[in-house]
């Protein structure tokens, strides 16, 4: 019998899933807008800006290299003792370090030592998100009563991505008002202090939420058969039991994340340091998109569950090839509305895809491994392309000075890759269920 209790524990769970991921992307955005706006200077000063950014976007790469280390430990505390305690400790995390790092002394105060500490609690930051995203994606779609509609309640974590990113590129535009000097003396760090009020919030929400009903199933299968306490780890069944899965599901998250941050970070520098707009005009820009996108996520959900989420996703990934082409023709113009239409293009696709992707990619594996092998594909596509998206297109933007088409071909590729993971995902399912995985299963 289902208490009223148990009744609202989907809608409780969608709204712990936004509420956890809106905090950490919150966490993850304002470093990566730091990245673009501070670091270089305060923790790599360098008469050179480009060398200096350079260093500041390694430091970016290393929370997307930590983060696969973050799937695989909070993917088995996922799989084997919770999906809530494994986000209650993700949750914690986040906002410890970004808290530290608000505090952090610069280059010209401990020196060598201020880079170190960086580049230390970044790897921290890239494991707490590595377990995130994986959870919220589950607390949210395994409480759906419908099976149908786990795809739409998946897209309330997704939506946690844009509403992070509102905030962060809010609070930056409040303290970037202010002047120069004083935004890289202490401004800078407001953002990163703010995250303390957030983390109270987030963790309330989500201690309300029960643990998953699919996860509690597992529990009892497991406990009612013997030969279960002698199967692999979650990890070792996901690269043993299922290569082809993972190699397909690392493919079709790139457009969703490296997509992403070469639109909200890279392009940050490249239209402040090599078409030299203000840096006001940039974020007021990308604020606008925010926002748009934040709407795009639940209608993409909704259009995908009458369309079909493949048909839909290879569509969204087919336009997003051709989209860099009239992003950067409207970029290049400098004003305001030029600036936030040419983003808004890219960002129309990148964000419907981006909704709809982590329920197309959690429904190909089985309960007990897929805490594991969701947060193993999405944070190795991570790792592979988003930290390194930023850093090679500012590498091609400098070899490339006044030619944005090498840059445009850089995001055709990348959606290219996704567009045909996601074909053949969609064509042959019999890639994301191997038979000795098929046998085992429970469900």
């Amino acid at each position: 019998m289902h208490t009223a209790a148990s009744r609202h524990q989907p809608v409780r769970a969608s709204l712990a899933a936004f509420v956890g991921t809106m905090i950490e992307w919150y966490d993850f955005y304002i470093y990566a807008t730091a990245s673009a706006l501070v670091f270089g200077k305060l923790f790599f000063p360098t008469t050179n800006g480009f060398y200096g950014t350079l260093a500041s976007f390694g430091t970016f790469a290393v929370g997307f290299l930590a983060r696969p280390l973050g799937g695989a430990v909070f993917g088995y505390i996922g799989d084997r003792v919770g999906r809530k305690k494994s986000l209650v400790i993700t949750l914690l995390m986040m906002g410890t370090v970004t808290i530290l790092i608000g505090l952090l002394p610069t280059y010209a105060s401990i020196g060598i030592w201020a880079p170190i500490a960086l580049v230390a609690l970044r790897f921290i930051q890239g494991i707490a998100v590595g377990g995130e995203w994986g959870g919220a994606v589950l607390m949210a779609s395994e409480h759906s009563p419908d099976q149908s509609r786990r795809t739409f309640l998946a897209s309330f974590a997704q939506l946690g991505s844009p509403a992070g990113l509102i905030l962060a590129t809010l609070m930056f535009k409040l303290v970037s008002s202010l002047d120069n000097a004083v935004f890289l003396d202490w401004g800078w760090r407001i953002p990163f202090l703010m995250s303390a009020l957030l983390l109270v919030v987030g963790f309330a929400i989500r201690l309300s939420v029960q643990e998953s009903p699919d996860f509690l199933d597992e529990q009892q299968r497991r406990a009612s058969t013997p030969a279960a306490s002698s199967e692999a780890a979650p990890l070792a069944e996901v690269l043993r039991g299922a290569p082809a899965l993972l190699m397909l599901a690392i493919g079709a998250n790139v457009l969703g994340i490296a997509g992403f941050y070469f639109t909200n970070t890279f392009m940050l520098v490249y239209t402040t340091q090599y078409l030299h707009l203000e840096r006001a005009l940039v974020l007021n820009g990308l604020l606008a998109v925010s926002v748009m996108q934040f709407f795009i996520t639940p209608l993409a959900a909704y259009l995908a569950r009458l369309m079909g989420n493949h048909r839909f996703l290879v569509a969204m990934s087919a336009l997003s090839i051709i989209s860099p082409y009239a992003m950067f023709s409207l970029v290049d113009v400098g004003s305001l509305i030029s600036v936030t239409a040419g983003v808004a293009i890219a960002i129309l696709f990148i964000g419907a895809y981006y909704a709809v992707i982590a329920g197309f990619v959690s429904e190909a594996f089985p309960t007990r491994i897929r805490y594991t092998g969701i947060s193993m594909a999405y944070q190795v596509s991570g790792a592979l392309f988003g930290g390194l998206t930023p850093l090679l297109g500012t590498v091609l933007a400098e070899k490339f000075q006044g030619q944005w088409w090498p840059l445009a071909l850089l995001f055709s590729a990348l959606s290219l890759l996704s567009m045909s993971c996601v074909a053949r995902l969609g064509r042959d399912r019999s890639v994301t269920l191997p038979r000795p995985l098929r046998v085992q299963e429970g469900r």
